[in-house]
């Protein structure tokens, strides 16, 4: 008996985790940047956690507003893309505060299944590869399938990406373009279900 695919057809709708909250962050430049190089196949929409409270189980009972609206945004995404600096060698204490809004409560987890891809940006260096390692590892136990390659830790001078998002260096857009058409597969492929045979 031949099984068939089912496979969610295009366009993908993605739910942008920017993970600095500053308004001339270097990190929504780069979402600029990734937005302006992706696939036509993707639709963007961020996911704004900004006025959450800082959570705590006691909210489990009766969750507020602010966070059944960002739980539905994340539940209305196929796709999660997560862009984010690095805070102290690990992800900035609002975007996991948010994460564990979206897990909670217990049994009710927004992240299950939904594929992510994760990538930052930083003046230094390492270009966030700490905090990235500190994010998959939490995407992990909340059971959202990761695109694990290519990694992606951008260093950002100044110049590189315009704020229109253009991306003035041409290795660089190449590789930007590279990483949304392999997340673009990657999505593909988690929302592809086999169905079980009778």
């Amino acid at each position: 008996m031949q099984i068939e695919p089912i496979q969610h057809e295009p366009p993908y709708r993605v739910g942008l985790f920017i993970g600095s909250l500053a308004s001339d962050s270097i990190n929504r430049l780069l979402a600029t940047a990734l937005m302006r190089l992706s696939p036509p196949e993707f639709e963007f929409h961020e996911i704004v956690y900004r006025e959450l409270p800082l959570y705590s189980r006691d909210y489990d009972a009766d969750y507020p507003q602010t966070a059944r609206d960002f739980k539905a945004s994340i539940q209305a995404s196929d796709a999660l893309l997560f862009v984010t600096p690095e805070y102290n060698r690990s992800l900035p204490g609002p975007l996991k505060n948010a994460i564990d809004w979206a897990s909670r409560p217990w049994g009710q987890n927004a992240l299950t299944g939904r594929p992510s891809a994760v990538i930052g940006a930083s003046t230094g260096a390492i270009g966030t590869a700490v905090a990235q390692q500190s994010l998959r590892s939490i995407l992990s136990f909340c059971n959202a399938p990761q695109m694990n390659s290519p990694e992606a830790y951008l260093q950002l001078k100044p110049g590189l990406i315009e704020p229109d998002g253009e991306v003035t260096v041409e290795s660089t857009r190449e590789f930007l373009t590279m990483f949304m058409g392999r997340f673009l597969e990657f999505t593909t492929r988690v929302l592809t279900v086999l169905p079980r045979p009778d």
